[in-house]
């Protein structure tokens, strides 16, 4: 699904009016009768009161053609109206007349003094005052209001966006002056603030409604963002042949673990082999090798000279490709061989954890990277690299200038882990859940990563494919376990339901 910013949404609306064709109002009423419908799904049993706070625009019009429709559908409804410059705009005025021919519904429209009213828990509010063309802070009388109604105790839903928040970036937003809302039922795209953690007090549960704008639209409108879905995961997966065998399917070289740090190695190593690699070989240091042989029986290790770290490379022309980085440490002699390797290799890479942080301490190390490599940094260790941010906005950004100039894709971990490409792309994940944040998680990642790049996915296939797998996985083992039990290697056992999930299983009998 492609995600734009809000000043394309407002293109898109128009290119919809203009060539579906449509009046405005018209497709006000279609956005209206989406989220009365979505309300009515949720809300289906509710008997209490309703209050609609719509403000002077269109998400006020929006709001006025709610109100009547729930009132129709037999809500008891109220409705404030804030219009402190008597100036509505068309179609909010037009609903406001279709509105008042239901003098059943208690309307108010607020001109100077606002009198609140009493809202309960048990009541909802629907939040209407202002859309996504907000560019400014609230101030004055609709800060106020947004205030009081972030105080009370109801249950909030907001139209499209809640009211005060930017749809992209609000470091310069007064967080204050934004409504809470418990729900935001929004038109056709998911706004991309909604994506940044430091949003989600705001905008709650989110749905996405249709709201039919113009397909031909959509696909001609370019936009660099992106939401990962099933059906485009599901066509990246690749086919085995009935006559494949494990010299298919790569040999992959892990570089990990050391002394005290060896669960990363074998939690990676393990992802590995579940992604489908024929072949691993784990380069570990001599503590570590007794471990791997017996947690990972499948698996071939590549004995370092040193007892304890990381210290040497070993054959680098017998693997297909290399990930390294999960507990490595940031050794001396680590950092030596680090370096050697990016030296010598050509192929794509899979740089992690303690690799990323030892070429934070040496950015003269990020020109040695091979191109197409896939770098997996958690936001921290991304500013480590890039600089400290002052918004994830600005982060994603720095994050997407940086794959382009490092031309390598870096994955961006996090809830939409965000994977930036180095044509300048960005795909937001969509699986996952709080359970995964747990040690081990990203050593999963690396390893799952990893098995896909030996089995000859490109990188962009590899990044897509993988992070929707990892978080799959994640949410088919959340069926079994609770977020705060969910361990790293219950992820692991669950990769092959998630392949399972994203498979045509072929039921044709041999002939």
């Amino acid at each position: 699904m492609k995600l734009f910013l809000t000043n394309q949404v407002r293109e898109l609306d128009k290119y919809t009016i203009d060539f579906e064709p449509v009046q405005s109002i018209d497709l006000m009423e279609r956005a209206a009768q989406a989220f009365t419908d979505a309300f009515g799904v949720r809300f289906r049993d509710f008997s209490g009161k309703i209050t609609v706070f719509a403000g002077p625009g269109n998400n006020g019009g929006d709001a006025l053609a709610i109100a009547r429709m729930l009132h129709l559908k037999d809500y008891f409804v109220e409705t404030y109206l804030f219009n402190p410059k008597e100036n509505l705009s068309s179609d909010c005025l037009e609903n406001k007349k279709k509105l008042l021919k239901f003098p059943q519904v208690k309307f108010i429209e607020v001109k100077d003094k606002f009198v609140s009213p009493d809202l309960e828990k048990n009541d909802i509010v629907i939040d209407g005052l202002f859309g996504s063309g907000l560019n400014k802070p609230l101030e004055g009388g609709f800060a106020s209001v947004v205030k009081y109604l972030n105080s009370s105790p109801c249950t909030v839903v907001s139209i499209d966006i809640p009211s005060g928040l930017f749809g992209e970036d609000n470091a310069e937003n007064n967080k204050d002056c934004v409504i809470a809302a418990d729900y935001t039922y929004t038109f056709q795209f998911p706004k991309l603030s909604f994506l940044f953690p430091e949003n989600d007090f705001f905008v709650g549960k989110v749905e996405v409604l249709d709201i039919g704008l113009h397909p031909k639209g959509i696909n001609a409108t370019p936009t660099p963002f992106h939401l990962i879905q099933k059906d485009y995961v599901r066509s990246l997966l690749k086919k085995r042949s009935r006559f494949a065998h494990k010299g298919n399917f790569g040999h992959a070289l892990l570089i990990a673990g050391s002394l005290g740090k060896m669960g990363a190695a074998v939690l990676a190593g393990k992802a590995c082999l579940r992604s489908g690699a024929g072949l691993l070989t784990a380069h570990v240091p001599q503590s570590g090798n007794e471990i791997m042989q017996t947690s990972l029986p499948e698996a071939m290790t590549s004995i370092d000279n040193n007892e304890l770290i990381f210290s040497k490379l070993p054959q680098l022309e017998l693997y297909d490709t290399i990930a390294v980085g999960p507990g490595i440490g940031t050794e001396e002699i680590t950092v030596a061989a680090l370096t050697d390797l990016l030296r010598n290799s050509t192929k794509p890479m899979i740089l992690d954890a303690d690799a990323l942080n030892i070429i934070a301490q040496d950015s003269s190390l990020l020109e040695l990277i091979p191109p197409n490599s896939i770098l997996t940094p958690h936001p921290k260790e991304f500013d480590r690299l890039a600089g400290t941010s002052s918004s994830s906005y600005e982060r994603l950004h720095k994050a997407m200038e940086f794959a382009k100039s490092t031309k390598t894709y870096l994955i961006l971990k996090g809830r939409y882990t965000a994977i930036c490409t180095p044509e300048g792309e960005c795909w937001f994940n969509t699986t996952g859940n709080p359970g995964m944040a747990t040690a081990g998680s990203g050593d999963v990642l690396t390893g799952i990563l990893l098995g896909l790049l030996a089995q000859s996915y490109t990188s962009r296939e590899v990044s897509i494919l993988g992070v929707y797998l990892h978080g799959l996985a994640g949410d088919i083992a959340l069926e079994d376990f609770s977020e705060e039990s969910l361990l790293s290697s219950d992820i692991i056992h669950h990769i092959s339901m998630a392949f399972k999930e994203l498979s045509y299983i072929c039921t044709a009998s041999y002939r």
